[in-house]
């Protein structure tokens, strides 16, 4: 990739997930490598410099201020992975800087508080984009046993032991605040002679952080660096007045950096908000023709309104919203069946009440609601059409009963639309409570409250674990009537409209928050007529399917995005970033002829195959303008032939395709 292609291609790089991260990897690899400046007409020359740093070692040898180095081999070519300019040098990082391990300290004897004659001592944790100077801990000085385990101005800290994504991550100390060492599982690289900026800056740059990582060893949660293994690492060196040229510029650029990732945040945050308050207009309309035209202005701006997988899950929310206030689907010309579901209901209630399964509940009023629902609905308290049961209490006196032992559901096992069964805890009941408290297939389970948006959380039960019951944080409600479907129950509960129901009616606290037995009986049920029911359900069931298939489409152009960054480090630094690719479905068929671009297309028409060759000096094979369409190979040779249609592309010459063996598909 030359520097023009880039320039091409620099919007989807610094738009992709982590782009700008990508970016500075960038910035510090070009810096390095001495690619980011020109050379002044009369360049000095490293080895000057290197001359230089070894007389300044030498001298702290003979005055013992440093400990005679050992030795290190001469560099071969077969160590280096790019080449540097004319007057810079490599050289191994041990001999152009001194790296000092930290103390080591019982825990026993760390303080977190300031003491008198503690000192302060750094941890892997205080080692940031910055110095972390406020989050200390304390020990006495004498487990400090060497002058240079004291931190110094100009230090480099560097975590030495860490997770491997976290392992290397260095700081560089621009003031001292306070007197300060620090502890074994970090490190300090002190420069001689080098600028510290310039240091700091080599080894936080791709190149150094992979070539020390590969040299650490690891446990299972845990990778460690060793002095070995980092001093023998070559290490590029420009001169002396170059390198704080070189830091100059990366502090430009990175300047540049932070401002365009604010300005992508930015308009990230109007964009959210733009998307709310359009979903907001189309879920909040009350009429056919507001419908039809807030409609209208949310697909007219689809393409800036969802940028990423997550603005998929708040679109399928406002769909639950529509749905729950009948704008989904036509009117039915059915009645509400709710006198019939109030009766099914009260006949169950009585058995249950005959049996002892149940007491008799005290008589409920409907919650009021300000939502506007289809005239032809009915509205009734929730306690009308069905009936709500609550769960087995923990630690119980069971002594002298007859007890049985079963897996029970509680608040953390009942998700929206969903269960978690992989950590379900057992409970003894009396026999005789078994069925009382026994969750039965087609049961909707709420939960009583948690975190306040945990309140109201509903699901059916399908049967998945015999012998279950529910605690009492979690409510049980059965509606007997076929006329009245248990899945339309769970989608109002887990709506907006019944979120926005539990949130108001709950008691809340600081971090949570509960519902009743009487509330949950008072809310408010829309009931519409049966087969609108299903219309409803069938039609959001489509529209999920299709936003799912939105979500992957979302995912793998981040993918891909993400991919072209990455790819765009490695072909300026030789460093390839490891991902794990998906599999892609190479084409049977592929058009003998390159594509070429045709007549421009309109702004405001749909033609990413012209725009990804005008990308592209107008000229590509098929295989490779489909791989970069990043669709099915179908939809990509339909959209192929609407381009050629319009002249954006122009008719392949000869004009024919042909299979391609399926032994040669990957050749």
């Amino acid at each position: 990739m030359d520097a023009q292609q880039f320039l091409v291609e620099f919007g989807h790089i610094a738009n992709a997930p982590g782009g700008i991260g990508k970016l500075r990897q960038l910035i510090l690899e070009l810096a390095i490598r001495g690619q980011l400046l020109t050379a002044p007409d009369r360049a000095a020359n490293a080895r000057i410099l290197l001359s230089e740093i070894e007389s300044f070692r030498l001298e702290l040898v003979r005055t013992g201020k440093l400990r005679r180095p050992i030795p290190q081999p001469g560099i071969a070519q077969s160590e280096l992975t790019f080449e540097l300019p004319e007057n810079w040098a490599f050289e191994r990082l041990g001999n152009v800087c001194e790296i000092v391990r930290g103390v080591t300290f019982p825990s026993s004897q760390k303080q977190t508080n300031r003491a008198s004659g503690a000192v302060a001592c750094l941890r892997t944790s205080n080692v940031q984009a910055e110095i972390d100077w406020d989050d200390l801990i304390f020990i006495d000085p004498e487990f400090v046993g060497r002058e240079d385990q004291w931190v110094q101005k100009g230090d480099t800290m560097i975590s030495m032991a860490n997770s491997y994504e976290l392992v290397g991550k260095v700081a560089l100390v621009r003031d001292v605040k306070e007197r300060a060492t620090f502890g074994g599982f970090i490190a300090a690289v002190r420069p001689h002679v080098l600028e510290p900026d310039y240091l700091y800056l080599v080894l936080r740059s791709p190149y150094m952080q992979a070539r020390m990582r590969v040299t650490a060893s690891q446990t299972t949660n845990i990778a460690n660096i060793s002095l070995g293994g980092m001093r023998p690492i070559p290490t590029p060196i420009p001169p002396k007045e170059e390198q704080s040229r070189i830091v100059a510029k990366v502090d430009e650029l990175m300047a540049l950096c932070d401002k365009l990732e604010a300005q992508q945040q930015a308009r990230r945050k109007l964009q959210n908000n733009l998307r709310q308050s359009t979903l907001q207009a189309v879920a909040n309309a009350t009429t056919p023709h507001e419908l039809q035209t807030t409609w209208a202005r949310l697909a007219d701006n689809f393409g800036r309104l969802f940028h990423a997988p997550e603005d998929v899950t708040e679109f399928v929310a406002e769909l639950k919203n529509m749905a729950v206030r009948g704008l989904l689907s036509l009117p039915s010309t059915s009645l509400s069946p709710i006198d019939e579901i109030a009766a099914d209901c009260e006949r169950l209630r009585d058995h249950y009440i005959t049996s002892g399964l149940m007491r008799r509940q005290k008589l409920i009023s409907i919650a009021k609601t300000d939502v506007l629902y289809p005239e032809h609905w009915r509205i009734a308290s929730f306690d009308k059409v069905a009936v709500v049961i609550g769960g087995v209490t923990k630690g119980r006196d069971l002594r002298g009963r007859d007890v049985v032992t079963c897996p029970y559901l509680a608040v953390a096992n009942v998700q929206r639309g969903f269960f978690k069964l992989t950590e379900l805890k057992t409970i003894q009941i009396g026999t005789e409570e078994l069925n009382k408290y026994l969750v039965n297939e087609g049961d909707l389970l709420i939960t009583e409250g948690g975190d306040w948006d945990k309140v109201g959380r509903t699901a059916i039960w399908r049967g998945a674990v015999d012998n279950c019951l529910h605690q009492n944080h979690v409510f049980k409600a059965r509606v007997p009537s076929s006329s009245l479907l248990n899945e339309w129950v769970e989608l109002v509960f887990n709506s907006g409209v019944g979120r926005n129901y539990f949130s108001r009616a709950s008691k809340q606290t600081t971090n949570l928050a509960s519902i009743n037995m009487t509330q949950l009986r008072s809310f408010p049920m829309p009931i519409p007529p049966l087969d609108e029911q299903r219309a409803v359900l069938a039609k959001l069931d489509a529209l999920t399917e299709q936003a799912g298939v939105w979500r992957d489409q979302l995912k793998r152009k981040q993918r891909l995005a993400s991919l072209l960054a990455d790819a765009t480090v490695a072909a300026f630094t030789g460093i390839a970033i490891e991902q794990e690719e998906e599999p892609m479905k190479a084409p049977q068929i592929e058009l003998i002829a390159p594509l070429r671009l045709g007549a421009a297309p309109d702004i405001k028409a749909e033609a990413p195959l012209a725009t990804i060759l005008a990308r592209h000096n107008g000229e590509m094979s098929a295989k490779n303008l489909w791989q970069r369409f990043a669709g099915e190979i179908d939809a990509f040779y339909a959209q192929l032939k609407i381009e050629v249609a319009n002249g954006w592309i122009l008719e392949p010459a000869p004009a024919e395709m042909r299979e391609k063996p399926a032994d040669t598909e990957n050749a």
